[in-house]
Protein backbone atom coordinates (compact mmCIF):
# COMPACT_ATOMS: atom_id res chain seq x y z
CA UNK A 1 0.00 0.00 0.00
CA UNK A 2 1.80 3.01 -0.77
CA UNK A 3 2.27 6.09 1.46
CA UNK A 4 0.87 9.33 1.23
CA UNK A 5 3.24 12.55 -0.71
CA UNK A 6 5.56 13.97 1.89
CA UNK A 7 6.29 17.47 2.24
CA UNK A 8 8.62 18.51 -0.26
CA UNK A 9 11.91 18.50 1.91
CA UNK A 10 11.19 14.73 2.55
CA UNK A 11 9.51 15.10 5.79
CA UNK A 12 5.94 13.30 7.12
CA UNK A 13 3.00 15.42 6.28
CA UNK A 14 0.71 15.34 9.52
CA UNK A 15 -1.80 17.01 7.65
CA UNK A 16 -2.70 13.95 5.81
CA UNK A 17 -3.45 9.81 6.40
CA UNK A 18 0.13 7.48 6.00
CA UNK A 19 -1.92 5.93 3.55
CA UNK A 20 -3.67 7.26 -0.17
CA UNK A 21 -7.63 8.21 1.08
CA UNK A 22 -8.29 8.57 -2.74
CA UNK A 23 -8.59 4.69 -2.82
CA UNK A 24 -11.20 2.16 -1.19
CA UNK A 25 -8.02 0.46 0.40
CA UNK A 26 -5.81 2.69 1.54
CA UNK A 27 -8.56 4.68 3.71
CA UNK A 28 -9.46 1.10 4.78
CA UNK A 29 -6.16 0.65 5.68
CA UNK A 30 -6.07 3.92 7.83
CA UNK A 31 -9.08 3.46 10.01
CA UNK A 32 -7.69 -0.57 10.46
CA UNK A 33 -5.22 1.58 12.63
CA UNK A 34 -7.85 4.03 13.39
CA UNK A 35 -10.38 1.57 14.85
CA UNK A 36 -7.79 -0.94 16.61
CA UNK A 37 -8.99 -2.05 19.59
CA UNK A 38 -5.57 -1.85 21.18
CA UNK A 39 -5.45 1.82 20.99
CA UNK A 40 -7.84 2.31 24.21
CA UNK A 41 -4.75 0.35 26.18
CA UNK A 42 -2.61 3.31 26.07
CA UNK A 43 -2.33 5.62 29.08
CA UNK A 44 -2.56 9.68 28.81
CA UNK A 45 0.37 9.73 29.12
CA UNK A 46 1.21 7.91 26.52
CA UNK A 47 -1.66 9.72 24.50
CA UNK A 48 0.13 13.26 25.68
CA UNK A 49 3.51 12.08 24.99
CA UNK A 50 2.59 11.31 21.43
CA UNK A 51 0.59 14.74 21.06
CA UNK A 52 4.01 16.78 22.07
CA UNK A 53 6.28 14.68 19.82
CA UNK A 54 3.87 15.51 17.09
CA UNK A 55 3.68 19.33 17.73
CA UNK A 56 7.60 18.67 18.00
CA UNK A 57 8.06 17.85 14.51
CA UNK A 58 6.07 19.69 13.14
CA UNK A 59 8.43 22.69 13.81
CA UNK A 60 11.25 20.51 13.49
CA UNK A 61 12.47 20.46 16.95
CA UNK A 62 11.49 16.27 17.35
CA UNK A 63 14.60 14.43 19.64
CA UNK A 64 17.51 13.15 17.83
CA UNK A 65 17.49 9.71 16.82
CA UNK A 66 13.63 10.09 16.15
CA UNK A 67 12.62 7.79 13.01
CA UNK A 68 9.67 8.13 10.29
CA UNK A 69 8.49 5.08 12.37
CA UNK A 70 7.99 6.77 15.32
CA UNK A 71 6.22 9.35 14.08
CA UNK A 72 4.25 6.98 12.50
CA UNK A 73 3.28 5.38 15.75
CA UNK A 74 2.75 8.78 17.08
CA UNK A 75 0.32 9.54 14.19
CA UNK A 76 -1.70 6.49 15.09
CA UNK A 77 -1.85 6.64 18.59
CA UNK A 78 -3.14 10.47 18.78
CA UNK A 79 -5.54 10.43 15.94
CA UNK A 80 -7.35 7.67 17.40
CA UNK A 81 -8.05 9.80 20.28
CA UNK A 82 -8.10 13.06 19.73
CA UNK A 83 -10.73 14.87 17.33
CA UNK A 84 -9.14 15.82 13.96
CA UNK A 85 -10.79 19.19 13.82
CA UNK A 86 -10.62 20.66 17.41
CA UNK A 87 -7.52 18.67 18.92
CA UNK A 88 -9.72 17.82 22.24
CA UNK A 89 -9.37 14.45 23.31
CA UNK A 90 -12.10 12.61 22.71
CA UNK A 91 -14.33 10.49 25.16
CA UNK A 92 -12.56 7.07 25.47
CA UNK A 93 -15.84 5.13 24.49
CA UNK A 94 -16.87 7.44 21.87
CA UNK A 95 -13.52 6.69 20.43
CA UNK A 96 -13.72 4.45 17.08
CA UNK A 97 -11.30 2.27 18.49
CA UNK A 98 -13.96 1.31 21.35
CA UNK A 99 -16.37 0.44 18.28
CA UNK A 100 -15.74 -2.98 18.05
CA UNK A 101 -15.52 -3.96 21.70
CA UNK A 102 -18.19 -1.95 22.63
CA UNK A 103 -20.49 -2.77 20.23
CA UNK A 104 -19.58 -6.68 19.61
CA UNK A 105 -20.82 -6.83 23.68
CA UNK A 106 -24.06 -4.59 22.84
CA UNK A 107 -25.39 -5.80 19.56
CA UNK A 108 -24.03 -9.68 20.63
CA UNK A 109 -26.57 -9.30 23.86
CA UNK A 110 -28.95 -7.69 21.73
CA UNK A 111 -29.50 -10.45 19.90
CA UNK A 112 -29.61 -12.85 22.39
CA UNK A 113 -31.92 -11.10 24.64
CA UNK A 114 -34.91 -10.07 22.26
CA UNK A 115 -37.64 -11.86 23.15
CA UNK A 116 -39.32 -10.18 25.82
CA UNK A 117 -40.74 -6.28 25.89
CA UNK A 118 -37.91 -5.85 28.85
CA UNK A 119 -35.03 -7.17 27.53
CA UNK A 120 -36.36 -5.45 24.44
CA UNK A 121 -35.95 -2.04 26.29
CA UNK A 122 -32.65 -2.33 28.24
CA UNK A 123 -30.70 -3.34 24.93
CA UNK A 124 -32.23 -1.35 23.17
CA UNK A 125 -31.58 1.84 25.36
CA UNK A 126 -28.36 0.52 26.22
CA UNK A 127 -27.59 0.65 22.22
CA UNK A 128 -28.62 3.69 21.63
CA UNK A 129 -26.66 5.15 24.45
CA UNK A 130 -23.53 4.10 23.15
CA UNK A 131 -24.94 5.54 19.56
CA UNK A 132 -25.52 9.28 21.01
CA UNK A 133 -21.86 9.18 22.85
CA UNK A 134 -20.45 8.22 19.66
CA UNK A 135 -22.41 10.34 17.35
CA UNK A 136 -21.99 13.29 20.08
CA UNK A 137 -18.07 12.37 19.97
CA UNK A 138 -17.44 12.00 16.40
CA UNK A 139 -19.86 15.13 15.31
CA UNK A 140 -18.02 17.77 12.84
CA UNK A 141 -15.45 19.80 14.62
CA UNK A 142 -17.90 23.12 14.39
CA UNK A 143 -20.69 21.96 15.70
CA UNK A 144 -22.25 22.47 19.04
CA UNK A 145 -25.19 21.05 20.16
CA UNK A 146 -27.61 22.21 23.04
CA UNK A 147 -28.01 19.80 25.98
CA UNK A 148 -31.93 19.80 24.97
CA UNK A 149 -31.15 18.91 21.14
CA UNK A 150 -28.64 16.52 22.59
CA UNK A 151 -31.35 14.96 24.92
CA UNK A 152 -33.73 14.91 21.96
CA UNK A 153 -32.26 13.12 19.71
CA UNK A 154 -31.30 10.60 22.60
CA UNK A 155 -35.17 10.26 23.67
CA UNK A 156 -36.48 9.81 19.86
CA UNK A 157 -34.00 7.51 18.88
CA UNK A 158 -34.16 5.18 21.20
CA UNK A 159 -38.43 4.94 21.23
CA UNK A 160 -38.00 4.79 17.41
CA UNK A 161 -35.45 2.03 18.07
CA UNK A 162 -38.02 0.17 20.65
CA UNK A 163 -40.95 0.74 19.07
CA UNK A 164 -39.83 -1.09 15.85
CA UNK A 165 -38.49 -3.83 17.91
CA UNK A 166 -41.30 -4.21 19.96
CA UNK A 167 -43.52 -3.68 17.14
CA UNK A 168 -41.66 -6.63 15.13
CA UNK A 169 -41.58 -8.83 17.56
CA UNK A 170 -45.50 -9.06 18.23
CA UNK A 171 -45.62 -9.59 14.32
CA UNK A 172 -43.36 -12.16 14.19
CA UNK A 173 -44.44 -14.18 17.24
CA UNK A 174 -45.72 -17.12 14.30
CA UNK A 175 -43.31 -16.69 12.39
CA UNK A 176 -40.28 -19.31 11.87
CA UNK A 177 -37.44 -18.35 14.96
CA UNK A 178 -34.84 -17.14 12.01
CA UNK A 179 -37.19 -14.47 11.31
CA UNK A 180 -37.50 -12.70 14.73
CA UNK A 181 -33.44 -12.41 15.18
CA UNK A 182 -33.49 -10.18 12.34
CA UNK A 183 -35.79 -7.99 14.72
CA UNK A 184 -32.72 -6.10 16.42
CA UNK A 185 -31.11 -5.37 13.28
CA UNK A 186 -34.31 -3.65 11.44
CA UNK A 187 -34.84 -1.40 15.11
CA UNK A 188 -30.84 -0.39 14.82
CA UNK A 189 -30.76 0.54 11.47
CA UNK A 190 -34.37 2.55 11.81
CA UNK A 191 -32.53 4.07 15.10
CA UNK A 192 -29.64 5.33 13.15
CA UNK A 193 -31.51 7.11 10.53
CA UNK A 194 -32.87 9.04 13.23
CA UNK A 195 -30.22 9.58 15.58
CA UNK A 196 -27.37 10.43 13.38
CA UNK A 197 -29.41 13.72 11.72
CA UNK A 198 -31.01 14.62 14.89
CA UNK A 199 -27.73 14.39 16.91
CA UNK A 200 -26.45 16.87 14.03
CA UNK A 201 -28.95 18.76 13.29
CA UNK A 202 -27.43 22.06 13.96
CA UNK A 203 -24.97 21.43 10.98
CA UNK A 204 -27.76 20.54 8.53
CA UNK A 205 -29.78 23.62 10.24
CA UNK A 206 -26.26 25.62 10.14
CA UNK A 207 -23.68 24.15 7.61
CA UNK A 208 -20.24 22.48 8.64
CA UNK A 209 -16.73 24.30 7.28
CA UNK A 210 -15.29 24.12 3.89
CA UNK A 211 -11.59 24.42 3.26
CA UNK A 212 -9.28 24.62 0.78
CA UNK A 213 -6.56 22.37 -0.15
CA UNK A 214 -4.33 23.19 2.15
CA UNK A 215 -6.84 23.20 4.94
CA UNK A 216 -7.55 26.87 5.55
CA UNK A 217 -11.32 27.42 6.41
CA UNK A 218 -13.00 29.31 3.65
CA UNK A 219 -16.70 29.69 5.24
CA UNK A 220 -19.26 27.15 6.39
CA UNK A 221 -21.98 25.16 4.08
CA UNK A 222 -24.97 23.51 4.18
CA UNK A 223 -24.45 21.87 1.03
CA UNK A 224 -21.78 20.06 2.32
CA UNK A 225 -23.83 19.16 6.00
CA UNK A 226 -26.06 17.60 3.18
CA UNK A 227 -23.74 15.10 2.49
CA UNK A 228 -21.76 14.11 5.05
CA UNK A 229 -24.74 13.15 7.45
CA UNK A 230 -26.33 11.04 4.93
CA UNK A 231 -22.95 9.15 4.14
CA UNK A 232 -22.09 8.39 7.79
CA UNK A 233 -26.27 7.30 8.12
CA UNK A 234 -25.08 5.11 4.94
CA UNK A 235 -22.03 3.69 6.16
CA UNK A 236 -23.48 3.44 9.78
CA UNK A 237 -26.55 0.82 8.66
CA UNK A 238 -23.96 -0.59 6.27
CA UNK A 239 -21.06 -1.16 9.55
CA UNK A 240 -23.82 -3.41 11.22
CA UNK A 241 -25.22 -5.48 8.38
CA UNK A 242 -22.68 -8.10 8.01
CA UNK A 243 -22.59 -8.74 12.39
CA UNK A 244 -26.41 -8.58 12.65
CA UNK A 245 -27.57 -11.31 9.75
CA UNK A 246 -24.79 -13.70 9.44
CA UNK A 247 -24.91 -14.57 13.32
CA UNK A 248 -28.29 -15.31 13.45
CA UNK A 249 -28.25 -17.95 10.23
CA UNK A 250 -25.31 -19.55 12.36
CA UNK A 251 -27.13 -19.04 16.12
CA UNK A 252 -30.18 -20.87 14.55
CA UNK A 253 -28.31 -23.83 13.43
CA UNK A 254 -26.48 -24.11 16.84
CA UNK A 255 -29.16 -23.71 18.78
CA UNK A 256 -30.64 -27.60 17.58
CA UNK A 257 -27.00 -29.24 18.61
CA UNK A 258 -26.99 -30.80 21.45
CA UNK A 259 -24.11 -28.97 22.99
CA UNK A 260 -26.33 -25.45 22.85
CA UNK A 261 -29.06 -28.21 24.22
CA UNK A 262 -27.11 -28.50 27.31
CA UNK A 263 -25.35 -25.57 27.57
CA UNK A 264 -27.88 -22.69 26.77
CA UNK A 265 -26.15 -19.80 28.56
CA UNK A 266 -23.49 -20.37 26.18
CA UNK A 267 -25.45 -18.70 23.12
CA UNK A 268 -24.77 -15.02 24.28
CA UNK A 269 -21.02 -15.33 24.92
CA UNK A 270 -20.88 -17.20 21.36
CA UNK A 271 -22.91 -14.55 19.64
CA UNK A 272 -20.96 -11.66 21.41
CA UNK A 273 -17.87 -13.23 19.83
CA UNK A 274 -19.86 -13.99 16.30
CA UNK A 275 -20.50 -10.15 16.15
CA UNK A 276 -17.06 -9.15 16.75
CA UNK A 277 -15.61 -11.42 14.32
CA UNK A 278 -17.81 -9.43 12.01
CA UNK A 279 -16.69 -6.28 13.59
CA UNK A 280 -13.53 -6.35 13.64
CA UNK A 281 -13.95 -5.94 9.48
CA UNK A 282 -16.75 -4.38 8.96
CA UNK A 283 -15.91 -1.20 11.12
CA UNK A 284 -12.71 0.08 9.39
CA UNK A 285 -14.23 -0.73 5.73
CA UNK A 286 -17.27 0.68 6.75
CA UNK A 287 -15.61 4.00 7.17
CA UNK A 288 -13.64 3.51 4.31
CA UNK A 289 -16.41 3.88 1.74
CA UNK A 290 -16.72 7.52 1.91
CA UNK A 291 -13.32 9.87 1.98
CA UNK A 292 -13.18 11.18 5.69
CA UNK A 293 -12.32 14.35 3.81
CA UNK A 294 -14.47 14.93 0.99
CA UNK A 295 -13.99 16.77 -1.98
CA UNK A 296 -16.74 19.51 -3.53
CA UNK A 297 -16.93 20.64 -6.44
CA UNK A 298 -16.95 24.71 -6.27
CA UNK A 299 -20.20 25.24 -7.99
CA UNK A 300 -22.10 23.14 -5.84
CA UNK A 301 -21.90 25.51 -2.95
CA UNK A 302 -24.50 27.75 -1.80
CA UNK A 303 -24.67 30.92 -4.49
CA UNK A 304 -24.41 32.98 -1.70
CA UNK A 305 -21.12 31.45 -0.42
CA UNK A 306 -19.60 31.29 -4.14
CA UNK A 307 -20.20 35.23 -4.51
CA UNK A 308 -18.37 35.86 -0.99
CA UNK A 309 -15.62 33.72 -2.04
CA UNK A 310 -15.07 35.33 -5.57
CA UNK A 311 -15.14 38.62 -3.68
CA UNK A 312 -12.10 37.86 -1.97
CA UNK A 313 -10.64 36.40 -5.07
CA UNK A 314 -10.78 32.34 -3.82
CA UNK A 315 -11.86 30.97 -6.45
CA UNK A 316 -11.14 26.77 -6.37
CA UNK A 317 -11.90 23.83 -8.44
CA UNK A 318 -13.09 22.15 -5.18
CA UNK A 319 -13.51 22.84 -1.51
CA UNK A 320 -13.00 20.30 1.01
CA UNK A 321 -15.00 19.29 4.54
CA UNK A 322 -14.66 16.76 7.15
CA UNK A 323 -17.72 14.45 7.19
CA UNK A 324 -17.32 12.81 10.53
CA UNK A 325 -17.56 9.54 11.79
Amino acid sequence: MAEAPRLPDGRIDLDHPRYDQTTFWGRAKHFFTVTDPRNLLHSEAELDRCKNLLQKYRVKLEPPGTTDEDIWYAKKIYESAFHPETGEKMFIVGRMSAQVPCNMTIVGCMMTFYKTTPQVLFWQWINQSFNAIVNYTNRSGDSHITNQQLTQAYVVATTSAVAVAVGLNSLVKKAPPLVGRFVPFVAVASANCVNIPLMRQRELKNGIPVYDKEGNKLGISKYAAKIAVPSVVLSRVIMTTPGMVIPPFIMNRLDATQFMKRLPWTASPIQVFLVGCCLVFATPMCCAIFPQRFSLAFNHLEPELQEELKRKDQVYDYVYFNKGL
